[in-house]
């Protein structure tokens, strides 16, 4: 067993009815520096995401594409959904799809299991149901129709009629686990997270439970349930299934044992299915419940939640190509508080890169190197006798690991970032009070420069480790610049938790040439 606490943390798995915006970018990206994080820091970690190909809803888009589920599945998550990981830089360890054999198999042995311990049953059902949502719709979820509409059930979250759907189902006995759950949210209450989150659990739950009907029978792109093949099994307990099923539940003992339980990333539209139905049936099969559930809320254009059905998405390399992949994954995770809903504008976006990642962080980056290089033949000089401003560098550095790290322990990303950023904003201010290229002028003051520029050398270094889970590009560069990679080793073999020990950049390292670490953009870009 590798050292390090287990860190297993799940993105949802999309559903590829059609290519993803930012929205899905958004949640790949946050799951990306949370493990990014935890993996610099030494933790046993392991990042799973992928892509939810069943049910009614794909069957009719890629009917009326004129292709088969399986060739519209295996075209979109090729050419859009692969591709997105890679235009934002997603360090994944796994990719599931719902249409893997792997999947499949272990869906059945789970079911089957379920059906063994007697909590499926077969009865008739009735109900509305929203092929949207892929879900038979709950009174509080249900709006009289407008306009168009009017006179109609339409669903409340997506706006289009309901449908009503009456077949003979395989149920489980979801309404057997409404104390269980309650319990659980009561003795973990940070299980549901954010608390607004969890209120909306507990309300949910504290109303009373129905047994879910975990099959149907009016279409076949699914997984065939094993007892009767006349069924597919309902999609959002397929889907569920993939944080068990990626790795190894039923056949790989040894890997389920090391990574389970998993903590879950998910939008807050689909926070029911996971707080509730997953838990419930986890507990019915005898395995631990997650670790938790973190909600985080809509990504907003113009006050409006993106929709892929409203054609409100932006794609992802619609900002990448201009500003490229560290200034988007920083973008979103500075600018909006992780669990609260965001408002994305490319007016802040552009004014953040240029004040925060242009002028802030990459300047100061060229600065420190072009001043090491100009007054110490590019070495890193024996510091002297630290002062107090110096010795405020050091502690500001130090506070900000501890506090960052534990910002990410509560999936404060936002947080997190705002206090890595007090360590660039602290370097800024320092070298303006310090004034080096002044003490460059007195041979007197050659002591002096040397402590100033080591302070902002290690303060850059320190810099590096902490971002390097959010600019995946960036901090790669400057890392080499520094010297650091010879000196210290890879930037990736850093323990972020250590990054605030003072004195770890040699003395002697020679630096190199820095390149802009964030371009200008020109305005009609």
């Amino acid at each position: 067993m590798p050292a390090g606490r287990p860190f297993y943390l799940t993105t949802p798995i999309f559903y590829v009815n059609d290519v993803p915006h930012i929205g899905h970018a958004y949640t790949e990206v946050a799951a990306d520096v949370l493990t990014r994080w935890h993996r610099q820091a030494g933790d046993d970690t392991w990042l799973l995401t992928g892509t939810d190909e069943h049910g009614q809803k794909i069957l009719r888009t890629a009917t009326a594409n004129g292709a088969t589920p399986k060739e519209w599945t295996d075209k979109l998550v090729t050419e859009a959904w692969l591709p997105l990981l890679q235009t934002i830089d997603i360090a994944n360890d796994d990719f599931i799809r719902t249409t893997d054999e792997r999947h499949e198999r272990r869906v059945k042995l789970f079911i089957e299991k379920l059906r063994a311990a007697g909590y499926i049953y077969e009865a008739e059902y009735e109900g509305l149901y929203c092929v949207g949502c892929e879900e038979f719709k709950p009174e509080a979820e249900i709006a009289d129709g407008q306009g168009e509409y009017a006179g109609q059930k339409v669903c409340a979250i997506h706006g289009r009629p309901l449908e009503l759907l009456q077949e003979k189902n395989y149920f489980f006995r979801m309404s057997e686990f409404q104390e269980k759950l309650l319990e659980l949210y009561k003795q973990r209450p940070d299980f549901v997270q954010p608390e607004s989150a969890r209120n909306e659990v507990v309300a949910f739950v504290s109303q009373g439970l129905n047994d879910l009907s975990i099959s149907r029978s009016t279409f076949d792109w699914g997984i065939p349930l094993p007892w009767d093949s006349s069924h597919v099994l309902y999609v959002w307990v397929d889907a569920l299934l993939n944080y068990a099923t990626a790795i190894g539940y039923g056949e790989d003992d040894e890997q389920f044992e090391r990574r389970w339980p998993a903590q879950h990333i998910v939008g807050k539209d689909i926070l029911r299915f996971h707080a509730v139905i997953w838990p419930a049936m986890l507990m019915a099969a005898g395995l631990e419940v997650p670790r938790g559930v973190f909600a985080h809320g809509w990504l907003l254009v113009g006050g409006e939640k993106m929709s892929k059905s409203k054609l409100t998405g932006i794609a992802p390399n619609e900002i990448t190509d201009t500003f490229g992949s560290d200034a988007f994954r920083y973008y979103f995770m500075r600018a909006i508080s992780f669990g609260q809903d965001g408002s994305f504008s490319w007016e802040d976006l552009a004014a953040r890169y240029q004040a925060e990642l242009a002028n802030g962080f990459g300047n100061l980056a060229s600065r420190v190197i072009a001043m090491l290089t100009r007054y110490f033949g590019g070495e890193i000089p024996q510091p002297g006798k630290y002062e107090a401003a110096d010795l405020d560098v050091q502690v500001t550095v130090g506070n900000a690991v501890l506090a960052a790290d534990a910002a990410i322990e509560r999936f404060a990303i936002h947080d997190a970032l705002a206090q890595v950023w007090r360590i660039v904003d602290a370097l800024n201010g320092y070298i303006t009070e310090q004034e080096p290229w002044a003490l460059a002028k007195d041979e007197a003051q050659r002591h002096r420069l040397a402590t100033v520029l080591y302070t902002a050398a290690d303060g850059l270094r320190a810099l590096a480790v902490l971002l390097s889970p959010v600019l995946t590009k960036a901090t790669p560069k400057l890392w080499a610049a520094l010297g650091a990679e010879s000196a210290l080793g890879p930037l990736s073999g850093q323990k972020l938790r250590e990054a605030g020990e003072w004195g770890v950049l040699p003395v002697g390292t020679r630096v190199g040439t820095l390149e802009p670490l964030f371009p200008r953009i020109e305005a009609d870009a």
